[in-house]
């Protein structure tokens, strides 16, 4: 059994007055334990509004939810709140995208970090303040019992997604889930942060789901990937697979939008026309359609489904998939990129 179940995960917004808006419809993958699953598209398709469902951080009224998401037996979607903040921290634990924002400003980092400690392994005092410190240290982050009674506007971008990462595995949670880790940071510190979740991963067993429009950081961390769109997985396979070969349209053009470091002086990027913005109900057929630059008229005969054209566990939601020619193309252009 997988250590994370996600079984046909639907989130509606509603409001008195107004028109309900499906944010997640039918959304479905696994995550092993020591794994790490990758949840890939652009903003607004609904990747961080998934794994703010699976920690039970969205609001109760004027959401709907719909399936089922069991974590190792456990249904999380059910789950009383009081009993989901005894799993918050301890069984799973997240990685907020913005760490200035996710980290109280009046309150020492030090105060943050034991708080963890002492709600669910019951440490106190000095013992709390030298696992906290070791934590800290354990992330790369110089001098860390110093860094304890800094504020965190006090550190930098990269010492506050750390601190973040130092506060999520205090408890050494079975799942972690990071939404978009290395926003804002600087190549470097992006690379230093992977290579400590990648650490994690193999050091702990811990399960990871990692939600990033980077497809660089998916072509050197992810072992299983995720492309939604719209709300709903278009394109699902492991890594290499994906990279060899992108079967959805959207995913093709992703890959295809990758500058390339050895391209030509003034040539020209191939970025996928128009925004998220440019789309049809799911309901009346593909929802990338209005932008997709292998449209047909059977994408408008209803809700494609997700199949398996041309190879066994890579799935694509698409009635006119690109050739694998065509990807093979995009493929080159990634690699050459990266």
């Amino acid at each position: 059994m997988p250590l994370l179940s996600v079984d046909e995960l639907s989130i509606t917004f509603t409001a008195r007055g107004r028109r309900d808006v499906s944010a997640v419809s039918g959304v479905s993958f696994d995550v092993d334990q020591g794994q790490v699953v990758g949840l890939v598209g652009e903003s607004g398709c609904g990747k961080s509004v998934t794994s703010l469902a699976l920690m039970g951080l969205l609001p109760k009224r004027g959401v709907r939810l719909g399936g089922r998401a069991d974590f190792d037996g456990t249904e999380l979607l059910s789950l009383s709140r009081d009993k989901m903040r005894d799993m918050r921290g301890r069984q799973l634990a997240m990685i907020f995208q913005d760490p200035l924002s996710s980290l109280n400003p009046v309150v020492p980092i030090g105060v943050q970090v034991t708080e963890i400690l002492k709600r669910h392994r019951g440490m106190k005092g000095e013992a709390a303040r030298k696992e906290a410190a070791s934590l800290l240290d354990r992330v790369g982050i110089p001098d860390p019992t110093r860094r304890l009674k800094e504020y965190p506007h006090q550190l930098s971008g990269g010492m506050r997604q750390r601190a973040l990462i130092a506060m999520a595995v205090a408890c050494a949670p079975r799942l972690l889930i990071a939404d978009e880790p290395t926003t804002a940071l600087d190549v470097t510190i992006q690379a230093q942060i992977l290579e400590l979740l990648k650490e994690l991963v193999d050091q702990e067993g811990t399960g990871l789901l990692m939600i990033t429009h980077d497809l660089g950081v998916v072509a050197g961390l992810c072992d299983q990937v995720n492309v939604l769109y719209a709300g709903r997985v278009v394109e699902s396979a492991e890594r290499r697979p994906l990279f060899a070969a992108p079967t959805h349209p959207y995913s093709h053009g992703l890959l295809g939008s990758i500058p390339r470091l050895d391209a030509p002086r003034g040539e020209r990027l191939s970025p996928i026309r128009g925004s998220i913005n440019d789309r049809i109900a799911w309901s009346d057929g593909c929802a990338f359609a209005p932008r997709c630059d292998f449209y047909t008229m059977e994408c408008l005969t209803g809700t494609p489904q997700l199949t398996e054209p041309h190879a066994a566990g890579h799935r694509v939601r698409c009635v006119n998939p690109v050739l694998p020619d065509a990807a093979g193309a995009a493929a080159d252009r990634t690699e050459a990129g990266a």
